[in-house]
């Protein structure tokens, strides 16, 4: 048994440190949510970066309203319960990263096969702006979160 008290803000950089896949949803042009699954990796200020195609419903729709939220799911273990396996949404906006090239260094040493499609003209690298972060550890270890606290200050809103 782990004596350590829990830390929300461990809990969550560990969880953005092992996910390399996560849930995005964006809201489509009527309105409703839209979830699609998608590759990510952290930038260089610890913000969660994008490799979307332009064809991709998802991309067309963070061109209409940056809106969005990332869900990230603890990798799963054999024979666990899936709801007792760490989460970590991360609500903000997402836009096309400034840096390109620093974009693409870091999502490719997360994801190296990308490496195949990132240079496809209608690819192009996003950064998510957290805005707030929502974690759920466990039972009785669920915490809204500053973003600012979970990236280490360094991750930056847009605007």
């Amino acid at each position: 048994m782990n004596d350590e008290p829990f830390s929300p803000v461990l809990a969550a950089r560990a969880l953005l440190a092992r996910c390399a896949t996560g849930t995005l949803a964006t809201l489509s042009a009527d309105g409703h949510p839209f979830a699609s699954f998608v590759t990510t990796a952290p930038g260089g200020d610890g913000a969660p970066l994008l490799l979307l195609s332009q064809l991709a419903v998802h991309t067309r729709n963070l061109e209409r309203n940056p809106r969005a939220s990332l869900l990230l799911v603890e990798p799963e273990e054999e024979a666990a319960d899936p709801l007792t396996r760490s989460r970590l949404t991360i609500t903000g906006s997402v836009e096309r990263a400034a840096d390109q090239a620093a974009a693409r260094e870091a999502f490719l040493a997360r994801h190296p096969e990308a490496a195949g499609y990132a240079g496809f003209a209608d690819f192009a690298f996003w950064r998510l702006a957290p805005a707030a972060c929502h974690l759920v550890a466990g039972f009785g270890r669920i915490a809204g979160l500053d973003p600012a606290e979970v990236f280490g200050g360094r991750a930056r809103p847009a605007g």
